[in-house]
């Protein structure tokens, strides 16, 4: 059996340094094998930028996954071309897009591939991402494959996970910073979450500053976001798969305060 740990989205510096403080300890409690990290709001006010994509690199990940933020910043344009075999964006860009959508770790006696794909309920109107899937799954020569699944709308999630059953080791959702309490295993084989949650400042409107984030609300007039400067905590979830066969047979969330 392998343990994977797929932290979700970490938002600004304060969310980096958190990861960075307590990623060590959570290797050891769980005796992870393969972090995954989504980093597409890693960079002060958001995005990804080589600064941040470092040093959660270096801290302890060893694949970034992004989202709908994943070309915010001007920087990330280099990372997807020099480090695409461990920074990865949404699978279904149009082809041209800079970047993969998917990466293979070859842990040696294992290999893992992780593909990332957006949503398009409520976000861009990108490719159709269960036929990309489905495109991406006939050229993996590996059983363990998980799919951060970027997206908005909780059914669009549900849907995804039941399609991918049996079909990949995980799916797990990620992009609305709220950790949902619905993990499972579906048909006895796939990881499956809504989404995972997030990692920066607890008290806070998914990491930004509350009062702008309420002004933007009451007032509908152009705010611009600030990193909250409150405590933060980190999300993820843990999965123990059988590396052999790619079926999951555990998957807990995690939550440090």
């Amino acid at each position: 059996m392998k343990n994977l740990l797929f932290i979700g989205d970490v938002v600004g510096k304060s969310g980096c340094d958190f990861f960075a403080s307590k990623i060590s300890g959570l290797k050891k409690q769980y005796n992870i094998d393969i972090t995954v990290v989504n980093a597409e709001n890693s960079a002060q006010g958001n995005g990804i930028t080589p600064a941040s994509a470092n040093m959660l690199l270096n801290s302890g990940a060893d694949i970034l996954t992004t989202g709908n933020h994943a070309f915010r910043r001007k920087e990330s344009y280099d990372i997807f071309e020099s480090k695409s075999d461990c920074i990865i964006r949404p699978a279904n860009y149009p082809d041209g897009a800079v970047g993969k959508g998917m990466c293979v770790l070859d842990v040696g006696t294992y290999s893992v591939a992780f593909v990332n794909l957006m949503g398009t309920a409520f976000l861009e109107p990108l490719d159709n991402p269960f036929t990309k899937i489905d495109d991406i799954l006939k050229n993996i020569n590996t059983p363990n494959i998980f799919v951060d699944f970027h997206a908005e709308a909780t059914s669009e999630k549900k849907a995804m996970g039941h399609y991918l059953t049996r079909k990949v080791t995980g799916v797990f959702g990620t992009h609305t910073h709220v950790q949902t309490a619905d993990e499972m295993i579906l048909d006895n084989h796939t990881a499956y979450i809504t989404d995972v949650g997030m990692t920066g400042a607890e008290i806070s409107c998914l990491g930004i500053d509350i009062d702008s984030a309420v002004s933007r609300f009451r007032f509908h007039m152009p705010v611009r976001f600030t990193e909250s400067s409150n405590p933060c905590f980190l999300c993820g979830i843990h999965v123990e798969f059988d590396e052999k066969t790619g079926k999951s047979h555990k998957i807990q969330r995690v939550i440090v305060r």
